[in-house]
């Protein structure tokens, strides 16, 4: 079963060009160079999975006609990856259904405090309206599509009339979740996720060994860098290369892409063969 990979936002949690930021990179005319925050659309075995949702959410799904979606899998739980999260309040609406979330029960548990709006009971009217899925990091898991779900009916001065399953057929897929770290010492839980020969993987600085074993095979793949140097909790360019030469995927990408590293075009000529940097609205297929 093939996918396709859209990446949305290829920037790191600033943003490029980064705010108040006069720096060449900030102040390329290359449109590659403008990085919204990190996230993908996967197109996968007929269903279409949103990888994270951060501020510029509004932004990505309009640049690519969103129309649908049937799952959002969340990498971990930092504002840069979470925070366009109330958006989705349009496709309730749109789809007349609620949206699909996996993640981590930690992450779970963080929404929960961030938008304790959206987990109210009784709900203001209009807010999001969102089906929690807890997965297990060290497990393959199904993505359902949102076909077979509850229908919403808005009722104005009340909110969503739940009106029970459609009862539509639904498929699924299988995800296989890599499970990486985003701080050597403190272990913050990120996990990657593969589609098929794609996996996209971000906001790591740890992989242990055997998590290595998920990763063969690969046609393309996708890891963080935010720096050439050392970096407390992302992968030094060094150890991104290091890592696509241990995958060997066909064609590795480089997102999560700061103004610390060179612009696009000089950066490209700087990588080795089958090595890119990613840039926003790349499609990897």
């Amino acid at each position: 079963m093939k996918a396709k990979l859209t990446i949305l936002g290829s920037g790191t949690s600033s943003g490029v060009p980064m705010v108040g930021c006069t720096c060449p990179v900030c102040m390329s005319a290359d449109p590659r160079d403008k990085r919204q925050r990190a996230s993908a659309l996967a197109e996968y075995g007929g269903l279409s999975i949103l990888i994270d949702c951060g501020p510029d959410f509004r932004q990505q799904a309009l640049s690519v006609g969103m129309r649908h979606l049937d799952a959002i899998l969340l990498t971990h739980n930092h504002m840069d990856h979470v925070g366009g999260l109330d958006d989705t309040r349009a496709l309730n609406l749109c789809e007349s259904r609620p949206v699909n979330i996996y993640c981590e029960k930690y992450v779970e548990d963080s929404l929960r405090h961030t938008y304790a709006y959206a987990f109210a009971d009784p709900k203001y009217p209009g807010a999001p309206e969102w089906h929690m899925h807890t997965i297990d990091g060290s497990q393959p898991f199904k993505v359902w599509s949102n076909a077979g779900d509850e229908v919403l009916q808005w009722e104005k001065g009340f909110g969503y009339r739940h009106l029970g399953a459609s009862g539509d057929e639904s498929k699924c897929v299988e995800v296989v979740p890599i499970q990486g770290w985003h701080h050597k010492v403190k272990k913050l839980s990120v996990l990657g996720y593969r589609f098929g020969d794609i996996a996209y993987l971000t906001d790591m600085n740890l992989i242990e060994d055997e998590e290595f074993e998920k990763l063969h095979g690969l046609r393309a793949v996708t890891l963080n860098c935010v720096k050439p140097g050392p970096h407390h909790s992302h992968f030094s360019l060094d150890e991104c290369l290091a890592f696509f030469e241990r995958v060997g995927a066909e064609e590795s990408y480089i997102t999560h892409l700061s103004h610390l590293l060179p612009p696009h075009a000089e950066f490209e000529k700087q990588l080795p063969e089958h090595v890119h940097p990613a840039y926003d609205g790349l499609i990897i297929q």
